[in-house]
């Protein structure tokens, strides 16, 4: 299939032309769409029909193995049955909203803190792709920033320092940023890992800032300095100049680039209007692993 891409930000983020990623197995094709990700770190499919197993099949297919050690599996168990389709939703397994005071609900909201996908698991999460099922009538967005855009604006005091460096992440410390309590149990579950503060595509060699929420302090660094250089750096990242904001529509397919970008769901009245999207991330391993 012939693959084409327009430009959605001046930095990054580009929109697929018409494609149907459910027919794609061709391993041309599936270059193409890894070659963009290299270009654009997000790259949105339009009307894209997809059922789980589809979207589970594709990124397969695209990149191989697949995460399914989730923090919210501490919670209790997916309503799809798979650990590696992730419910981003705000509905309970009969499709009625979550209470205001479900324990779940309150974990999603860390989604709207800025993140990158599972990087408090090694290996961490390389390419996610969300699928919107539900979209309510009110904007309820996501934004994405190109951390690469931003490590190339850094000054070159801030890049030495940046050499070597390597910060602990842990779903456990963003979401009790929040304010979430974790038992005991939940909390030997969710120990987290450690990951370089920058990343280097290995076939463009283009290097990027690795940051998230998750990121609890620097290795070796006492921890108050830390937090303030981790908050410093993700707030450079996240100036409106490397920020694009995707607006859903049904059929949205949305793949991004972990290692090149941060996101995050924008806030809306989500006591009121329903909102379903899957999520499938695939690991950052080796093709031969």
């Amino acid at each position: 299939m012939a693959l084409s891409f327009r430009k959605l930000h001046p930095q990054f983020a580009g929109e697929a032309g018409p494609i149907d990623l459910r027919e794609v197995e061709d391993r041309a094709t599936l270059e193409a769409i890894r070659a963009g990700m290299d270009e654009y770190a997000v790259l949105v499919f339009r009307s894209q029909p997809l059922s789980d197993q589809d979207q589970l099949a594709f990124a397969q297919r695209f990149d191989g193995k697949l995460h399914a050690r989730t923090g919210s599996a501490v919670l209790g168990k997916n309503r799809f049955g798979n650990e590696a389709l992730t419910d981003i939703s705000n509905v309970d397994e009969s499709g009625e909203l979550l209470k205001s005071d479900d324990r779940r609900r309150a974990y999603g909201l860390g989604n709207r803190l800025w993140h990158t996908d599972a990087s408090f698991q090694d290996p961490p999460g390389r390419y996610s792709m969300l699928s919107a099922r539900v979209v309510p009538a009110v904007a309820a967005d996501t934004e994405f920033a190109d951390m690469r855009a931003a490590y190339d604006e850094l000054d070159a005091a801030i890049k030495a320092r940046l050499e070597g460096l390597k910060a602990h992440h842990s779903i456990a410390y963003s979401r009790q940023t929040l304010g979430f309590e974790f038992s005991d149990k939940e909390q030997e579950q969710l120990k987290g890992a450690v990951q370089p503060l920058v990343r280097t595509n290995p076939r463009t060699r283009r290097r990027s800032l690795y940051l998230a929420s998750h990121a609890s302090r620097i290795v070796d660094w006492p921890v108050p300095e830390g937090r303030l250089f981790l908050r410093d750096l993700i707030e450079h990242a996240t100036q409106p100049r490397f920020v694009y904001r995707h607006s859903w529509r049904v059929g949205d397919l949305v793949i991004w680039d972990n290692l090149a970008t941060m996101h995050r769901g924008r806030p809306f009245d989500d006591a009121t209007h329903r909102r379903e999207l899957r999520r499938v991330t695939t690991l950052d391993v080796a093709p031969d692993s």
